[in-house]
């Protein structure tokens, strides 16, 4: 096959995208299935907002083990012990959702304790010795013009959380790492409009 330079892909735009996982059985949010427009987010689903410029990082993990026998000083065989998929983004909104996403508890609004309680305009987040993440659902959306790919994770949660700088010149961000769950035998799918694989004449 010759070089072809249009073959090489950039990543110049794109969106993640959250909702409640679904259930295993039945129920909850129904994973996207289609490309979409590249804009809107997917039914069910809410967009986290502008990213760090470093963007997504999409890492798909394997661990084997190899097997060895009496007849080859080489293995003839590996066994797969682990397979993983995570997602790397650091958020740059400061929104309902990208801080109880990061910190794993929900605001809860404060009420004065008059007879009759009235909101105090104050907000209040949790943070538990035992964090409780919940199950989420994650799509992340990418273009290069007219070219258009998507990665479906049905079930996720956060595995790591960066630490956030408060600063004078730099914006807050939210460091997170999210890892694929099981999902009927998936950890998740990936969907393109590119050519780079020929089209199936009917």
């Amino acid at each position: 096959m010759a070089n072809d330079a249009k073959k090489i892909r950039f990543a110049p735009n794109g969106s993640i995208f959250i909702a409640p996982a679904p259930i295993e059985g039945g129920g909850g949010t129904t994973p996207p299935t289609t490309l979409g427009d590249g804009v809107a987010a997917p039914v069910g689903y809410k967009a986290l907002g502008y990213v760090d410029p470093a963007g997504v990082t999409l890492t798909p993990s394997v661990e084997t083990q190899p097997v060895e026998a009496w007849q080859s000083a080489a293995p003839v065989l590996y066994n797969v012990t682990k397979a993983s998929f995570s997602i790397k983004a650091t958020l740059q909104e400061t929104n309902e959702l990208t801080t109880e996403l990061f910190w794993g508890a929900q605001w809860v609004q404060q009420m004065t304790s008059d007879p009759t309680p009235v909101p105090t305009g104050t907000f209040r987040l949790d943070l538990s010795s035992t964090p409780d993440f919940k199950e989420i659902s994650i799509v992340v959306d990418w273009q290069q013009g007219s070219i258009r790919s998507r990665c479906v994770i049905p079930r996720a949660m956060v595995s790591d959380r960066g630490a956030i700088q408060l600063n004078r010149t730099e914006n807050g961000k939210y460091e997170l790492t999210l890892e694929a769950l099981d999902f009927q035998g998936n950890l998740g799918y990936v969907l393109t409009n590119d050519d780079i694989v020929d089209a199936i004449t009917p």
